[in-house]
């Protein structure tokens, strides 16, 4: 299926590892050119490589920077011509529940709502003076179902949600949608992260809990960032002009709600 977005540019954030990567290595195989942003520029230079050895490949640039920070934000936007695509993603607050003070939310807001927001603004109003444009917000699926270890995350991710919620009703008769992106239990280190914080918390081993998290995925497994990225590369695409505004839930079927 051709996507019709070869030759659009794409900023995609956090992009070194995980899920940012495999969004980043989908929109590369559609052949278009992608900016890649994250923190390490190490690891990040070697998946800019990685990515233009893929068949009909666009432009790679890849741009160490914080996105969490207005000076990181400059530097990554600075490094597109033009944002057609934009994907926020950033790493996730830590994990717990009631024992964090002030500043600790102010750091999860800016990471996981502020940023992105900023990232949004930033870009909008030349996709709507283009005629085009996408914007894929990876969330979590605790913004559908709180997870009780992630108390940062839940409220953080749902105050984006909102101010998507509200925006991108505004945007899409310009043909420029904003949809966000929930993955639930996906094989990244950030997963490996959680079940090591469960398994001190309850005094066991993290592989024994990880077991037991995917018995209780009707898929019997975890997801892999490249299953994630298809369907971001397909938020992405001119196909997708008339979905805007959506909470789309990749889980393996673990939510067991009707909506």
């Amino acid at each position: 299926m051709d996507l019709g977005i070869a030759g659009r540019w794409a900023l995609v954030c956090g992009a070194s590892k995980g899920l940012g990567l495999g969004c980043a290595r989908a929109l590369a195989a559609e052949g278009v050119n992608v900016a890649i942003v994250a923190r390490g520029e190490q690891a990040l230079q070697q998946v800019a490589d990685a990515l233009r050895a893929l068949p009909g490949a666009g432009q790679v640039v890849a741009v160490a920077a914080d996105v969490t920070t207005e000076a990181g934000r400059a530097i990554a936007l600075a490094a597109c011509p033009q944002v057609d695509i934009l994907v926020t993603n950033a790493g996730g607050p830590p994990a717990g529940d009631r024992q964090f003070e002030r500043e600790d939310w102010i750091a999860a807001l800016d990471a996981n709502m502020l940023a992105p927001i900023a990232l949004i603004r930033a870009t909008v109003d030349g996709m709507i003076a283009r005629g085009f444009g996408r914007i894929v917000n990876i969330t979590s699926s605790s913004v559908k179902a709180p997870i009780d270890i992630l108390a940062l995350s839940n409220g953080a991710r749902s105050g984006l949600t909102g101010f998507v919620a509200g925006l991108a009703r505004r945007t899409v008769s310009a043909n420029v949608t904003i949809n966000n992106l929930l993955p639930g239990q996906f094989d990244t280190d950030r997963l490996r992260g959680n079940f090591a914080f469960m398994a001190k918390q309850q005094d066991a081993d993290a592989e024994a809990i990880a077991e037991q998290k995917r018995r209780h995925i009707p898929a019997g497994r975890f997801g892999q960032p490249d299953e994630f990225g298809a369907a971001c590369a397909f938020l992405c695409s001119a196909l997708a002009g008339y979905l805007t505004g959506q909470n789309l839930l990749i889980d393996g079927g673990a939510y067991p709600g009707t909506f």
